[in-house]
């Protein structure tokens, strides 16, 4: 059953995400959300070597929310933390082949919440302060259209 305005790598990981769970006592964590439709995004990782060793995301949200979710930690999994650093939210839309305007805003999420457990990782290990950890903002007036 075709959805319209999904692409099939869309579908394939919301219905079948990758590394779904916690990491309990995780090196790194980040929580972000959007209080307009009320997707909630929390990634979780674990750090060897500086690289990400392990990544776990919990997600309420719509579908697209969770595909982004599975993607943005199928991305970053293996990745020097400078490289997991620089995944941009297009970077996230573009390798799930695109997603329908009115859900950009979840690949937003994605990319955010990645950049948070990095960064809350670097706050405890001294490599940044943590006024330097604040959570990047989203665009204005950013929906959740149906």
């Amino acid at each position: 059953m075709a959805q319209i305005g999904y692409s099939k790598k869309v579908m394939e990981h919301f219905m079948i995400p990758r590394n779904v769970g916690v990491i309990e006592n995780p090196d790194g964590y980040g929580k972000v959300g959007n209080p307009v439709c009320g997707d909630l995004m929390e990634i979780f990782i674990r750090v060897k070597d500086d690289k990400i060793d392990d990544i776990k995301f919990r997600t309420f949200g719509c579908g697209s929310a969770i595909a982004v979710s599975s993607m943005v930690t199928e991305m970053a999994k293996g990745k020097t933390l400078d490289e997991a650093i620089k995944i941009t939210r297009k970077d996230v839309a573009d390798e799930l082949e695109g997603l329908p305007p009115q859900k950009m805003h979840c690949s937003n999420l994605g990319a955010d919440a990645l950049h948070a457990a990095i960064k809350d990782y670097w706050v405890k290990i001294g490599k940044i302060k943590p006024e330097e950890a604040k959570a990047e903002e989203g665009e204005e007036g950013e929906s959740c259209g149906t």
